[in-house]
């Protein structure tokens, strides 16, 4: 394997040496959980998917890391408008982010720490850091000591002299240093809290993933990810956090996702122009999602739109109906139409356009040219079913290739034939071979109406009537 990453640290791609050989540790900062996600939140949701996926399918064994923020001052302020507590709300939409990364057909984490399960170790971290000099107590607040760690904005590569503080954004009077940031904030009355060394209160945002790291993951990640907004101020901040206290790099390789646009307008609650996951999959299918999220390179800027996500549609309907084409020949092969030799050209054409496959994923999971060469392997597999005769070892060979694909990529419904042929449309579809046989076309097409409303569209093929899901 030749897999190079483009690594935000260093702003160029380099070969991917995990840590221990075999074994990937990977963490990818996890959800805010006060509401329903939008399609912005769900990019890094489905394209660390697939890093973990690809990782998986070429021999590694992946801890793949998603936490849940479930308390911060946002989900204080929800709470109190529904008159709910933080927990309640905190519970209510990891269990909607559940449902709508499974409705995204994205794997279950390794683990999904939450913070308020990991107080303690969060306590313990800030306690260190205390101890040691990089971080003080003011009035409650404890804030990390930026001049501790000279190389404080080495990831976002930001000039941090240069930023106006006091003028772009407020400063807070009890900081040593304009750049310093919370790591543990002072209760107000009726808020959740929790107790510490310098009294009630709650963690700061960038301490949480610095903790849950070092404890499911240890000192350094092989791969830490994210969406580009993560960059500044929340991935420095871990990166001072971490390195501070265990001397070690917090990770290997930094990948951050660029951002998802709406009409080619930056998706913002001015604009009013989000758009929730859960609504999106009403209307569309998961795989025309995914499809969209893959098909522009991961670290560009990527545009929604009702035509984006038809054209997208459209994909997944060429791919499954390729697929679906191979199965259907198989059940035609038993009928005189079998040819008694493997083709050795197709299998080379394929296995050809295979190694394309992996040489785009391995150039930083270019999953557009990836998906290219799925689409050059659909050409050939079409050409070799317009075929009379065909092998049925070749057509289980073509099968076994889309599976390791879509196993990696997750474009492919799944094969619904067996739900949907019960005996009522079993009826009804060999109703209709019987209507053609005997010329009567106005009952034959009374019956593929029929079936198109209930979802079954039927194709005429040299092989015989074939069916597939609109």
């Amino acid at each position: 394997m030749n897999l190079k990453i483009y690594n935000s640290m260093s702003q160029s791609l380099e070969q991917f040496v995990p840590r221990e050989p075999g074994k990937v540790n990977m963490y990818v900062c996890g959800p805010t959980v006060y509401g329903y996600i939008h399609i912005g939140n769900s990019r890094p949701v489905i394209f660390f998917d697939v890093v973990r996926r690809y990782l998986e399918a070429v021999g590694f064994e992946v801890n793949y890391l998603m936490n849940f923020t479930d308390v911060d001052d946002k989900m204080i302020r929800k709470a109190a408008e529904e008159g709910a507590t933080v927990p309640e709300l905190a519970e209510r939409y990891i269990h909607a982010f559940n449902e709508d990364r499974e409705a995204l057909g994205v794997r279950p984490s390794s683990a999904s720490p939450r913070v308020t399960e990991n107080m303690a170790e969060i306590i313990d971290f800030i306690r260190e850091l205390v101890e040691q000099g990089s971080a003080y107590e003011n009035g409650g607040d404890v804030y990390f000591r930026t001049s501790t760690f000279p190389e404080y904005g080495k990831l976002s590569h930001k000039n941090l002299d240069e930023l106006q503080y006091g003028i772009r954004i407020e400063v807070d009077k009890r900081k040593e240093n304009p750049q310093d940031f919370v790591l543990w904030k002072a209760a107000k009355p009726g808020e959740i809290s929790w107790s510490s060394p310098w009294g009630d209160g709650r963690p700061g945002w960038h301490i949480e993933c610095s903790a849950m790291v070092r404890k499911y993951a240890g000192d350094t990640l092989d791969i830490h990810g994210g969406g580009q907004d993560l960059q500044f101020p929340h991935h420095e901040c871990e990166i001072a956090q971490s390195e501070s206290l265990t001397h070690e790099p917090l990770s290997r390789y930094w990948m951050h996702n660029g951002f998802v646009n709406v009409n080619n307008e930056k998706m913002s609650k001015s604009l009013g122009n989000g758009i929730n996951v859960r609504q999106l999959l009403q209307a569309t299918k998961t795989q025309a999602v995914r499809y969209l999220m893959l098909t522009t390179h991961y670290r560009s800027p990527l545009n929604f739109s009702e035509e984006t996500i038809r054209q997208a549609e459209n994909s997944v309907e060429r791919l499954t109906n390729c697929r679906d084409n191979v199965k259907h020949r198989l059940t035609t092969v038993a009928k005189g139409n079998l040819s008694p030799a493997e083709d050795e050209a197709l299998r080379a054409r394929l296995n050809t356009l295979m190694e394309e496959f992996h040489a785009r994923m391995q150039d930083d999971f270019s999953t557009p040219d990836a998906i290219t060469a799925w689409f050059g392997m659909v050409s050939e597999i079409n050409a070799y079913l317009r075929k009379e005769t065909v092998s049925e070892s070749d057509l289980h060979y073509i099968l076994e290739q889309m599976q390791k694909l879509d196993d990696i990529l997750g474009l492919l419904p799944k094969d619904a034939q067996a739900a949907l042929l019960d005996e009522e449309v079993d009826a009804l579809i060999a109703e209709r071979v019987e209507a053609r046989h005997n010329r009567n076309w106005a009952r034959a097409d009374e019956i593929r109406d029929l079936l198109a409303e209930r979802g079954i569209v039927l194709e005429d093929t040299p092989q015989g009537i074939r069916w597939r899901r609109k």
